[in-house]
């Protein structure tokens, strides 16, 4: 993200409501608080939203303890809300954060699909899992679309929950009029990257702010590419073809190399690959870019994804432990004091943005206005956008090469019959969608068989969903 300048002295804080969906969670709700308690030129309240409770009113609770610090500088106030409409009634912004309980969900969506040799190294956004995941939240973000309408019609709606890019399609099909951008930290990282190999390419470069590379970001969330990149009036796109060379071979570990490494480890192999054979450069981590195509993920072994610098996410990293509560709990009892630290989270500086100080440019995920010209009008994608106190201004992108469009094609067009499907509770054009996605590499009867295990193994989620009519459903 970039600030463009502007004037950020402002002789009175602008005033701004903050409703929040998913408001008791144990992570991303605690990384808002920091930021907003950091910040000097906005204030206002933040209304919790969560199905549990008790979970968001323990956030509202440490967020009006930090706000009594004598070492904060931020006016904010927090309180929990029990109904969707009231966190919502007259907000100036919500953000959505929300995630299904990953015990009843999470681990089907991974371990089902190896029961079929289908293997996913995130299962959030395509893939068996991220297909079903999908089904899911279209109802939910229908409602939190529907309530946006009725409770606080101009609001800034901010996205980060997966899919992200069927979420926010669904706030759009759902509430045409709505305002929404779906973020995501993927291209963050590789910006990250990006500096490195300026550091090392560049002479004289230093200490180079990931900040302060352009790159020109176009695709759909989590297959989203670049096709140039600068750091200052210098091109690093350039250094690329050495970089590859350096890392040669491409799959270059040995199965049980990253044992003990993060399930979350990423070397760029895959990246790295795909701008070898197509020309342009994968702008996020290789575990998400692996689950686009049918080739990293054909395995006869599990083991055999480290080749490419990667590990499979088990089920058991999703369910993850208490330790979220447990440091809520020491908060809140005064055994951990809560530091307040540089997030390096995009929130704040784009509410800030909305409201008329400083404007930023930042990649978003925003329905296609032309940015992307030869993508699918109104599908949302993923490209450079300036905001400001008007709104969003996408940044055209241009064109993609013709075999990678076709790839994001596949993408998109899975992704908007799911929405319609997800509209009209219809599981036969869904399971169209699951055949249709890359991973799914199995016989079509084994397909069936495995799309209606995962819909009965969920079944309380699927209430939105015409059960008894779905052919896919019968034996």
């Amino acid at each position: 993200m970039h600030r463009l300048g502007g004037n950020s002295r402002v002789q009175s804080r602008p005033s701004v409501k903050i409703g929040y969906v998913g408001g008791g969670s144990q992570g991303w709700a605690h990384t808002l608080i920091n930021d907003l308690l950091q910040c000097t030129d906005i204030a206002g309240s933040v209304s919790l939203y969560d199905v549990d409770y008790e979970s968001a009113a323990k956030n509202a609770k440490l967020g009006n303890r930090l706000a009594d610090r004598s070492d904060v500088s931020g006016d904010w106030t927090f309180e929990a809300r029990r109904a969707l409409d009231d966190a919502l009634a007259d907000a100036d912004c919500v953000i959505c954060s929300i995630q299904d309980p990953p015990e009843e969900t999470f681990v089907h969506d991974i371990d089902a699909p190896q029961e079929y040799g289908i293997y996913q190294t995130v299962a959030d956004t395509v893939g068996p899992g991220g297909t079903i995941r999908a089904l899911r939240a279209i109802p939910q973000y229908r409602e939190i679309a529907a309530t946006v309408r009725e409770q606080c019609p101009d609001a800034w709606v901010i996205n980060y929950t997966n899919p992200m890019t069927v979420c926010t399609r669904t706030l759009y099909e759902e509430f045409p009029d709505i305002n929404a951008i779906g973020l995501c930290h993927e291209v963050l990282e590789v910006q990250r990257f990006l500096s490195e190999i300026a550091e090392t390419y560049v002479d004289g470069a230093a200490d180079v702010d990931p900040d302060e590379i352009n790159v020109t970001v176009k695709g759909v969330n989590h297959f989203t590419w670049i096709d140039e990149a600068y750091w200052r009036d210098h091109d690093i796109f350039q250094y690329l073809d050495r970089e590859l060379e350096k890392r040669q071979p491409l799959p270059g570990f040995e199965p049980g190399d990253l044992d003990d490494d993060s399930y979350w480890t990423n070397h760029r192999r895959v990246a790295f690959d795909l701008y070898d054979r197509f020309g342009l450069f994968g702008a996020a981590g290789d575990r998400h870019l692996a689950e686009f195509v049918p080739w990293y993920l054909a395995l006869d072994e599990p083991a055999e994804i480290q080749r490419w610098g990667i590990r499979l996410t088990p089920s058991s990293a999703r369910v993850g432990g208490n330790e979220g509560p447990a440091k809520m709990n020491r908060y809140l009892d005064g055994d951990e004091e809560f530091e307040f630290t540089e997030s390096n989270e995009e929130a704040v500086d784009i509410v800030r943005a909305l409201v008329g100080l400083e404007p930023v440019k930042t990649h978003v995920n925003y329905p296609n206005r032309g940015q992307t010209p030869d993508l699918p009008t109104g599908a949302v994608v993923e490209t450079n956008a300036v905001i400001t106190g008007g709104g969003v201004d996408p940044i055209v992108a241009g064109e993609l090469p013709r075999e990678i469009r076709s790839m994001v094609m596949t993408a998109v067009n899975n992704q908007e019959t799911l929405v319609e499907a997800g509209f009209e509770g219809d599981l036969d054009l869904a399971f169209q969608a699951f055949l249709n996605d890359p991973l799914v590499t199995v016989r079509r009867d084994e397909a069936q068989e495995l799309f209606a295990e995962l819909v009965e193994l969920e079944h309380d989620y699927f209430e939105a969903y015409d059960l008894d009519d779905a052919a896919v459903l019968q034996d």
